[in-house]
């Protein structure tokens, strides 16, 4: 039996190597593998750690205050200084920015490590682009929600992201959610006729009850800093199931420069940098499965095509969901005490109906509790002495939408390389152009956001929205998508590429539509799809 190498330790990467060990197959898995340090105090809750930590300031924000974000920054958000790891990039690893501002992991588990949770199924109209449809992909969505943990509600939300099976119950809601959902429910009709918006619970990938050796959620209110008791799931805990089989090989401290295939395209190995000895080192492969992510995978794969030609290729078809952040007042929680000790990511969600379905808006809410609070309080148009101290009045009556927009593959949106000269790498080149009418379609869409909010008793002021920047929600695709008519630059709907008989891209490489929900649930149904079908 064939070994299979695959590339990258991410969502995708790890959940189609469970799937191959699971049928018997030996893998061999590749990766940088960066980790952080472990979780400290694993029993305190928040509030604790800031009593009993030698040094809680350096925890929170930074030994060199790194999670303190800049006044003329364009970013609204910063990881705590622990995550930093997740995005650390290896020295000499250059990129050409052109309107995209990216975030590449190479960290054991990829940037999943620093996700949220949001775990949304693509439904049949997401699916129009791809070459098989919902019931193709919902064993996958099954077998990934039995192997995470996955809270779902059956809920107005569903018309949206079907129900699938092996869901597990929600969650207790924070007293400012919970008042947002009773407000839902009291004018549910009277908002839904109106502006075309449901309301209801999110699906993550968190804990409500245990979950084999993994606890539920203790509601300690640690989440952003990462959960001490892995109830809230990343990929490095299916990364510790593989290293359980004997079958199962984990290469880390190795960044894969490029593949080397013959004159009949097929691939006999791939040469990686050793972080370790500074040397370049190969590795024989029968099967490759590039797993490193959109951008890295497609550099791999650019890169591998200029070693052997000397051509460099343009692979058009770059998407990322656009973010705009909306913060809101809740009347009801001005003047109370927010509760530290609750789940603090999004527990409820809300989706926009548009004309074509695909291209629903979705939003997330997060009410603000132990998060960090420089942003919010940053981005009022007041002295930052003033803005503390309203701030901290208003504290438990602050929540943010995140809406997240659909993205089509578009020509003018494009990943290719600058090569090197001499001993310097190629750069990794990405450009991308918003669409026409961007800017008509996210006024509308807060406008919308705004009066429904204002049907849940909240206030929703605009001046102070914030449209991040492009590739701010990490979920890149498009770039060598699925299609069942064969040909260069694409893969099939299995996700074996065209061009070289013996490679295959299970990231979200091979995505042909992104919808406006993360990705990251589907990347993981897909590669168990890929490797069931395929092996």
């Amino acid at each position: 039996m064939n070994k299979i190498t695959v590339v990258g330790s991410g969502a995708s990467g790890i959940h189609f190597a469970l799937s191959l060990l699971k049928k018997g197959y030996t893998v061999e898995m590749l990766d940088v593998g960066y980790s952080g340090p472990p979780a400290v105090n694993k029993d305190d809750s928040f509030n604790q750690l800031k009593d009993n930590l030698t040094d809680p300031v350096e925890y929170f924000l930074g030994k060199n205050f790194e999670s303190v974000i800049p006044t003329d920054s364009k970013e609204v958000y910063e990881f705590p200084p622990n995550k930093q790891f997740i995005f650390k990039i290896p020295d000499g690893y250059n990129i050409e920015k052109r309107g995209f501002e990216p975030h590449i992991s190479f960290a054991k588990g990829g940037l999943a490590e620093a996700w949220t949770g949001g775990s949304y199924p693509f439904d049949e109209s997401d699916l129009e682009d791809y070459p098989f449809n919902y019931n193709d992909i919902e064993p996958y969505y099954n077998k990934i929600a039995e192997r995470i943990g996955l809270i779902g509600a059956d809920d107005d939300m569903v018309r949206f992201f079907p129900k699938h099976e092996k869901l597990l119950p929600p969650m207790e809601l924070d007293e400012h959610s919970r008042i947002l959902s009773d407000n839902y429910d009291k004018n549910r009709e009277k908002l839904n006729k109106k502006y075309g918006m449901y309301f209801g619970r999110s699906r993550i990938a968190t804990l409500s009850e245990d979950f084999g050796t993994r606890k539920k959620c203790d509601y300690s209110g640690r989440c952003q800093w990462g959960c001490p008791s892995d109830s809230i799931y990343v990929p490095s805990i299916t990364l510790r199931e593989c290293l359980d089989y004997k079958t199962f090989r984990y290469i880390p401290g190795i960044l894969i420069k490029h593949f080397n295939y013959n004159g009949d395209n097929k691939i006999g190995s791939v040469t990686g940098y050793n972080m370790e000895t500074k040397k370049e080192e190969e590795f024989k492969v029968d099967i490759l499965a590039l797993a490193a992510g959109t951008l890295s995978s497609s550099k791999i794969f650019l890169d591998s095509i200029y070693k052997k030609s000397g051509k460099v290729l343009k692979l058009s078809g770059l998407m990322d969901n656009r973010q705009v952040l909306a913060p809101f007042i809740n009347f009801e929680m001005i003047g109370k005490q927010f509760d530290p000790d609750t789940y603090q990511y999004h527990q409820l969600a809300v989706g926009m109906v548009m004309d074509k379905a695909k291209e629903y808006v979705h939003g997330q809410i997060t009410t603000l509790k132990t998060g960090l609070m420089q942003p919010p309080f940053q981005s009022m148009p007041l002295d930052f002495k003033t803005a503390i101290y309203l701030g901290r009045h208003l504290h438990s009556a602050l929540g943010v939408v995140n809406l997240n927009f659909c993205d089509y593959r578009r020509k003018e949106n494009y990943i290719t390389i600058e090569p090197g000269n001499g001993k310097q790498d190629s750069s990794l080149v990405l450009n991308y152009i918003p669409p026409s009418g961007e800017d008509k379609l996210i006024k509308f869409s807060l406008k919308k956001f705004k009066k429904f909010f204002s049907g849940l008793g909240a206030i929703m002021p605009l001046f102070q929205a914030q449209s991040r920047p492009m590739g701010a929600s990490v979920h890149y695709s498009g770039t060598l998508p699925m299609s069942m008519e064969e040909g260069p630059l694409k893969v099939s709907p299995n996700c074996r590429s065209y061009d070289f008989k013996n490679l295959y891209f299970v990231d979200g490489t091979s995505f042909p539509f992104l919808p406006a929900k993360n990705l990251t649930f589907t990347l993981m149904a897909n590669a168990a799809r890929v490797a069931d079908k395929e092996f």
